[in-house]
């Protein structure tokens, strides 16, 4: 009885108006105001309960804004689903990549006031980058049977678009995969920033600098160089210029102790493998602020960035970035000679699109297995959260939500879908 007693009561506390836990940072519409439907973002409850109820995620927090106004905040399932709790709009997530994009708005803070410049070589900042060489591989990619010099220097603008060589370990067998920390997380736990950077420069490209779009440590190293202009930790310049700013009180490297009860719990098995997963909790700071991704946040901290973004750098009267920023930013900056390969080592729901200053951008209606504009733009997280602007369609959209496993795919074009779907204006 103890139990069915514990079932009713999350299932009364989730048909509460959870809007009300976190300040809404739009205000509100309903759906027909702004060219949507009711009937229709109703899917998404019924889509996502029926998830929850198949294991296949614990909860989530949905955010929607059309054309300045909030039609759609709601939280689903489980904050903790071995515990009962239910969850709630004000849940704090880890985000992973969704960090790079606010790592990459920090260095163009920094742009705008001319200490930085796009063309910046790496080796201004760290000088051990001035002699990166690029591996040489044997016809099956096992061995490294030379080093060649790169044939120009690492810029700021290939830290920015994941064409500096420095791919991540963990997404490649090669041997210079080898010879690299797995991801961002792993390693701000296992080296300090400057260890990381001797570690870097110490090993080969794996590609020539600007040839080849290859996931990696690009935005790791950018906000080393924003630490190094600015003289303070990542951490704080974006405390002070842009999470503040914003009014983001709930977004950390560290998980301050009297905000642990909002952080959300992942499922401590993969629905898909049936192994066990599980993510980091950034309770306890690491040895670096990886600009990789090592934040956490909620679905209205990451919405007031998004918006800002979609505002052309502004929001609730306060201004990050200017317009031409912005529209920089979200510009394709990768040449038809680059080779492309976001939708293998990046992520298969952007697979075709181009890439800007640490996001992607999409260049084409069709292609993609996602629906949106041209011009729209993100980066999603691996822990299963996800975010775009559409300028286009005036549309924003903040999904949190633990799904860490290839499960995360499915889960973006699901939502992708439900969301579109509700625009009928």
């Amino acid at each position: 009885m103890k139990t069915l007693r514990t079932a009713i009561l999350a299932s009364c506390i989730l048909l509460l108006p959870l809007g009300a836990q976190a300040d809404d940072p739009l205000p509100r519409a309903k759906p027909e105001a702004v060219g949507m439907s009711s009937e229709r973002l109703a899917l998404v409850r019924q889509r996502i309960d029926a998830e929850i109820a198949r294991d296949q995620l614990p909860g989530g927090v949905l955010a929607i804004a059309r054309r300045g106004k909030l039609v759609h905040f709601e939280a689903y399932g489980y904050l903790d689903k071995a515990a009962g709790a239910p969850m709630r709009t004000d849940a704090i997530f880890n985000i992973a990549s969704m960090t790079k994009p606010m790592a990459a708005v920090a260095a163009l803070h920094l742009y705008e006031q001319g200490r930085l410049l796009i063309d910046d070589p790496v080796s201004k900042y760290f000088p051990k980058f001035a002699k990166s060489q690029v591996a040489v591989l044997d016809a099956k990619r096992e061995n490294i049977i030379d080093r060649v010099p790169a044939v120009r220097q690492i810029t700021v603008q290939d830290l920015f678009r994941h064409t500096s060589g420095l791919v991540y370990g963990g997404r490649g067998a090669t041997p210079v995969h080898k010879l690299l920390p797995e991801g961002s997380s792993q390693a701000s736990l296992t080296m300090t920033g400057d260890e990381f950077i001797e570690r870097l420069s110490g090993a080969p490209l794996l590609h020539q600098p600007g040839a080849m779009w290859d996931y990696g440590f690009g935005l790791d190293v950018l906000g080393l160089i924003v630490e190094r202009i600015s003289e303070q930790s990542l951490g704080r310049y974006l405390q002070e210029n842009v999470w503040k700013p914003l009014g983001m009180n709930d977004t950390h490297f560290v998980v301050p102790a009297d905000k642990v009860a909002r952080y959300a719990k992942e499922l401590p098995i993969d629905p898909e493998t049936g192994r066990p997963q599980s993510l980091r909790r950034l309770t306890a700071p690491g040895k670096f602020e990886c600009g990789g991704g090592c934040t956490a946040s909620t679905a209205d901290n990451y919405l007031r960035f998004a918006l800002m973004l979609a505002n052309k750098g502004s929001y609730a009267n306060q201004r990050v970035l200017s317009r031409k920023t912005v529209e920089y930013m979200a510009a394709n900056h990768l040449g038809t000679e680059v080779i492309n390969l976001i939708g293998q080592t990046g992520d298969p729901t952007r697979a075709d699109y181009g890439f800007g200053l640490g996001v992607a951008v999409r260049t084409t209606p069709g292609i993609s297995r996602t629906m949106s504009s041209i011009g729209e733009f993100a980066w999603p997280g691996a822990s299963g959260t996800n975010w775009w602007v559409d300028p286009h369609e005036e549309l924003t959209v903040v999904w949190m939500a633990y799904t860490p496993g290839t499960i995360r795919w499915r889960y973006r074009q699901t939502i992708n879908a439900l969301v579109y779907s509700a625009l009928v204006d």
